[in-house]
C-alpha cells in the first residue's frame, strides 16, 4: 500500500485519467482492474473510465460490481465498438482538468505503481507528447508459452523495440502508455474507424505536428498471448490490415520488416501454383519449412521442452495472417 507522503508532490490524482476499452473481456476484465484499484492512494483518486463497445459476456456485469465497491472505476458505452473510438470517448467526457491519459489493455495485468510511473514519465520529460512501454508477452499452456516467446524475439516481432526492449529512447512508434491530453486532443485523438494499428496511425500524425514518442523501457507490462491458433491468426490478420490501411491513408513507404511478411507470402504462394509444372519451385516452400523447423527447436531449447515446438507454427501463422492481412487491405477499396 502506498501511503499518501510516498505520492509525488508534482502530480495530482486528479491530474490523470485512466482509460481501458473492452469488449467481451470477461476473462481478463478482473485482473486487470484488480491490478489498477489496489495500488494503493495514488490510484484511489485517479480516474479509471472502462469503455465497453458493447460486450454480450460478463465484462460489464464484472466492471459494475467493482465500480460498486471503488467510486474511482466508471463504465461507459462505446457505441463506436473500437477501442480507438472507447478511447476518444472517454477524454471527450473527462473535461479540462486532466493533464496525462493512460490507457490500459484489458488483456493486461499491471504493476504496482504503473499508472503513477508513466504520469512520472510524462512529467519528467516535457518534450515528449506521449510515452511508450515495453510489453513483456506471457501466457499458460504450451502454444502460449511458444507465442509469447515468439513475438518477443526479432523473427515474431520485426524488432519493435516496445517488445521485450531493454533500452529506453527516442521512438517513431511504440505501444501506447501515456499522453499529454493537450497533444492527444490537439491532433484529433485516435482515428476513431481503425480496429488495428490506430497506434502507429496516431503516431504518424503525431511526428507531422512535431510531438516526440519517449520509449520508457522501465514501463513494463506483461501481455496475455492469444490461446489458440484461431485467435492468433485473426490478431496478425487485422494488424496486417490496419498497417496497410495506415500506409495508404497517408501514402507512406512500407519499411523492409513490413515487406519480408508479404513477400514471402506471394513467393510461397507463386511457387506452390507453379510447383505442379515445375518441382523445383517447391525449393522456397521447403527452406521456409526447415526455417520454421530450426525455430521450434530453439523454442524447444529456450522454454526447456516439448512446449517449444510450437514455435514454428506460431512464427508461420504470425509471419502468414499479416502478410495476407496486409495484402487484403491494399486491394480493397479504401
Amino acid at each position: 500500500m502506498t501511503s499518501p507522503s510516498t505520492i509525488d508532490p508534482d502530480i495530482s490524482p486528479d491530474d490523470v485519467l485512466v482509460v481501458v476499452p473492452t469488449l467481451n473481456e470477461a476473462a481478463h476484465i478482473r485482473a486487470c482492474l484488480a491490478s489498477l484499484i489496489g495500488d494503493g492512494a495514488f490510484m484511489a483518486g485517479v480516474a479509471i473510465v472502462v469503455a465497453d463497445g458493447g460486450s454480450t459476456d460478463a465484462t460489464r456485469d464484472i466492471v459494475a460490481d467493482l465500480a460498486r465497491t471503488h467510486p474511482s472505476v466508471r463504465l461507459i458505452d462505446n457505441p463506436g465498438r473500437l477501442q480507438s473510438a472507447g478511447i476518444n470517448a472517454a477524454v471527450d467526457r473527462a473535461g479540462d482538468r486532466r493533464r496525462y491519459l493512460v490507457r490500459c489493455d484489458a488483456h493486461a495485468v499491471y504493476p504496482a505503481g504503473y499508472v503513477r510511473q508513466v504520469a512520472q514519465a510524462l512529467a519528467a520529460r516535457p518534450e515528449a507528447a506521449s510515452v511508450a512501454g515495453v510489453l513483456d508477452a506471457t501466457g499458460q499452456g504450451c502454444f502460449q508459452r511458444a507465442s509469447a516467446w515468439v513475438v518477443d524475439t526479432p523473427l515474431g516481432s520485426g524488432g519493435s523495440a516496445h517488445r521485450g526492449g531493454r533500452r529506453s529512447r527516442w521512438v517513431d512508434h511504440g505501444h501506447h502508455a501515456g499522453f499529454r491530453l493537450d497533444w492527444f486532443r490537439r491532433i484529433g485523438g485516435y482515428d476513431a474507424t481503425f480496429s488495428h494499428n490506430e497506434d502507429a496511425e496516431y503516431d504518424h500524425r503525431l511526428g507531422l505536428a512535431g510531438g516526440r514518442v519517449w520509449l520508457d523501457a522501465g514501463l513494463r507490462t506483461d501481455y496475455v498471448v492469444r490461446p489458440t491458433a484461431g485467435a492468433l491468426w485473426s490478431q496478425y490478420w487485422r494488424y496486417g490490415r490496419g498497417r496497410a490501411r495506415t500506409i495508404r491513408k497517408h501514402g507512406m513507404r512500407p519499411r523492409a520488416r513490413q515487406l519480408i511478411p508479404v513477400l514471402n507470402l506471394i513467393v510461397l504462394a507463386a511457387c506452390l501454383l507453379i510447383a505442379p509444372f515445375w518441382p523445383w519451385a517447391l525449393i522456397l516452400p521447403g527452406l521456409y519449412l526447415l526455417l520454421l523447423a530450426g525455430i521450434s527447436c530453439a523454442g524447444a531449447v529456450a522454454l526447456r521442452g516439448p512446449c517449444g515446438l510450437w514455435a514454428g507454427p506460431v512464427l508461420g501463422i504470425m509471419h502468414n495472417a499479416w502478410g495476407a492481412g496486409f495484402l487484403r487491405q491494399m486491394a480493397a477499396r479504401r
